[in-house]
């Protein structure tokens, strides 16, 4: 919204700092995390009052969880979701055809998450609605999305898969696209979904990942930058640093409530919103095996859940004392502080050899 102003600079000189995106990535990073210190105390009480009990926890897990967490009120995603859509309406070129894909997609994960969790608060069951039908509504979301990215882009590339550290290797997917690009928002939404099990786990990390995918999207989205570092030139796709730097506001406002002990929980309302809008942000950048490398941590909480349940199944044995990853370590006696600085290690580790292959090309 404030974009528009750049209109009025031929009569005040001063408004053409609206038309640099850093200046405008920086200011949504300010606003996201001004609404979310400013609104979150009034949103936890609300939710504290509405959901009574809080999230139920499994009592399956961690022992240690029945005492310490229980009563916590979740679906703090909506203070994320809050902060986000605030300041990226407010900093973003609102005629960026990218930025309300984006937008889209994280809001409708965010809606499925939070019915999920609306059944988990009201039904005091650790289980939602359907495995099956969540993932059909995800898929439903992500593959519209990738219908509408294969229009925005140039034809054949839109369509195309690229390659870390390699300048021309680019595999032509056709309309292949879809389904692969819905794969990757989803998977990335579920990943992100499986991380969030510990206080402060996955907010740090997704805040490292958006930082990351902010600087590819300045990067893709600019001509003379992509040139110099010979990546793939994608227009427009810029104006997501701004969205990128809400995710970064948003998420330090969070963290300030979910710090170890945690005021409120962050729910599949906030973790498929987030990682949906990871997953998208990487398929309109051309970016998603980097994504891949970014989010590994993600990659490897989703990748324990699924070796342990085909090794159950398939030899009646476990490989980790419990999956998520995460649970397995406090298992073994980590205590939950160990583990999530471990974690948030990893992730800046991640997200510095994912930035590494713009250059090593």
């Amino acid at each position: 919204m404030l974009y528009w102003l750049i209109e009025l600079s031929d009569r005040l000189s001063i408004l053409n700092v609206f038309r640099y995106l850093t200046f405008r990535a920086v200011g949504a990073v300010v606003t996201a995390l001004v609404v979310v210190f400013l609104f979150g105390p009034a949103i936890i009480k609300l939710l504290r009052l509405k959901q009574g009990k809080g999230q139920p926890i499994r009592a399956d897990g961690p022992e240690s969880h029945l005492v310490t967490k229980k009563g916590t009120p979740t679906m703090g995603g909506l203070m994320i979701l809050s902060g986000l859509l605030v300041s990226t309406v407010l900093w973003a070129n609102l005629s960026n055809a990218y930025v309300w894909v984006v937008l889209a997609v994280t809001l409708g994960f965010g809606l499925v998450g939070f019915y999920d969790d609306y059944l988990k608060v009201t039904k005091q069951t650790h289980d939602g609605f359907s495995g099956r039908t969540r993932l059909m509504a995800e898929a439903l979301i992500a593959a519209t999305a990738c219908y509408a990215l294969a229009h925005l882009g140039r034809v054949p590339f839109a369509t195309s898969l690229t390659f870390p550290f390699f300048k021309e290797l680019v595999i032509d997917l056709s309309w292949f696209f879809i389904a692969f690009g819905a794969f990757i928002i989803v998977g990335a939404g579920n990943a992100v979904n499986l991380t969030d099990g510990l206080d402060g786990l996955a907010i740090v990390p997704v805040m490292v990942a958006a930082g990351s995918f902010g600087m590819i999207s300045y990067l893709v989205g600019n001509a003379v930058f992509a040139d110099y570092l010979q990546i793939h030139f994608v227009p427009g796709t810029g104006e997501l640093a701004v969205v990128c730097g809400a995710v970064i506001g948003a998420g330090v406002g969070f963290l300030w409530f979910n710090a170890p002990p945690a005021s409120i929980f962050m729910g599949d309302t906030g973790s498929l919103a987030l990682g949906g809008l990871l997953g998208v942000v990487a398929v309109a950048t051309k970016h998603e095996i980097v994504l891949a490398i970014v989010g590994g941590l993600f990659v490897l909480e989703a990748v324990s859940v699924i070796v342990q349940v085909v090794s159950f199944r398939l030899t009646g044995r476990r490989v980790f004392r419990m999956a998520p990853i995460h649970h397995h370590f406090e298992k073994l006696g980590w205590t939950e502080a160990q583990i999530v600085i471990r974690f948030w290690i990893i992730a800046f580790v991640l997200a510095l050899a994912g930035l590494s292959t713009l250059k090593l090309r």
